[in-house]
């Protein structure tokens, strides 16, 4: 267990190396946040998702450059890094390496791309193999999680775009997505795809996180959820603690099995977290509990990166 393969479907950090007053200037570099390189490194990280996210009610054209200036400050890191954080492009990049971090690009609602395949396209052609369609709010693809009063599924243009990723082999994550745009998306989809952070909604009733029907049809599909560690999807009240997390893994894992269970830790992108869990550096406590919790090392493995490098396998081939 204590060398298992560990990845995390979600985090924010690639936003703290961009704006006014970046708060580094790499990835190679110790950061403030929840993590960076060198922790990431020694917590036998294997795969970090890198979201690339904007503000969607901010100009488009300038999101745009925002996620360029995301993907170049990555990439960038990556040179600088001398092959210990490699971007991850295709099903073989999943595979661990021994002293690396595999980074995957994936934007966090695709607002700033204004409908276009083409600019879809040329992400991905940058390295980007994930997207949400939505971030909270209703956009030109599809409406989010939080917009509950009109019931509105995947536009037009919407399904291009998830065609279009299709045919990409990129990754279709539903995190922030709204209920109806969930089965609209089920139903101009095939294959797998992943919720990167979500928790249960049976657990804890919040717009963000999955109800049991939309679990069970994420399995249905081979996808994955990744477990969320913000305080606000996993109880009513803070603070949390790591029982409360393990409450909404042992929900799932009972409602739809272990092996569709994935990690979406959202570090860097959020204000308040279980306690033991403040940062990369905290994933052996993450461990720990698990087999507090009764979890086989088989079915902890998968929790902690096996099931999302199975699903990136799949869909990146």
């Amino acid at each position: 267990m204590s060398s298992a393969f560990i990845a995390d479907a979600h985090c924010d950090t690639l936003m703290l190396l961009t704006g006014d007053r970046p708060a580094a200037k790499s990835l190679c570099e110790p950061m403030p946040g929840h993590m960076d390189l060198p922790r990431l490194l020694e917590a036998r990280v294997g795969l970090q998702f890198f979201a690339l996210f904007t503000i969607p009610s901010h100009d488009a054209g300038a999101n745009l450059r925002r996620i360029l200036e995301m993907i170049t400050q990555f990439h960038r890191s990556a040179a600088e890094s001398e092959g210990r954080l490699r971007p991850v492009l295709t099903a073989s990049d999943v595979d661990p390496r021994e002293g690396t971090v595999g980074g995957l690009l994936a934007i966090e609602g695709l607002s700033a791309i204004g409908g276009s395949v083409e600019v879809l396209e040329a992400l991905h052609r940058l390295g980007v193999r994930s997207a949400m369609l939505t971030w909270n709010e209703r956009n030109d693809l599809a409406d989010g999680a939080l917009e509950q009063t009109s019931g509105g599924g995947l536009s037009s243009g919407g399904r291009r775009i998830v065609q279009a990723m299709q045919r990409l082999n990129m990754v279709l994550d539903v995190s922030h997505l709204g209920e109806q745009g969930f089965w609209s998306l089920l139903e101009a989809s095939e294959g797998p795809f992943i919720a990167s952070h979500s928790n249960a909604r049976a657990v804890h009733d919040h717009p963000r996180n999955l109800r049991d029907e939309q679990l069970k049809a994420l399995k249905a599909r081979g996808g994955v959820v990744g477990m969320n560690f913000y305080t606000q999807f996993l109880v009513p009240e803070e603070p949390a603690t790591l029982d409360d997390l393990l409450r909404h893994i042992r929900y799932i894992a009972d409602l739809i099995g272990p092996e569709y269970i994935g990690l979406g830790s959202d570090f860097d992108g959020i204000s308040a977290w279980p306690e033991g869990l403040g940062g990369v550096q905290d994933y052996g406590n993450l461990r720990s509990a698990l087999t507090a919790a009764g979890f086989s090392d088989v079915e902890s493995e998968g929790i902690l990166g096996g099931n999302l490098r199975r699903v990136l396998r799949k869909v990146l081939a």
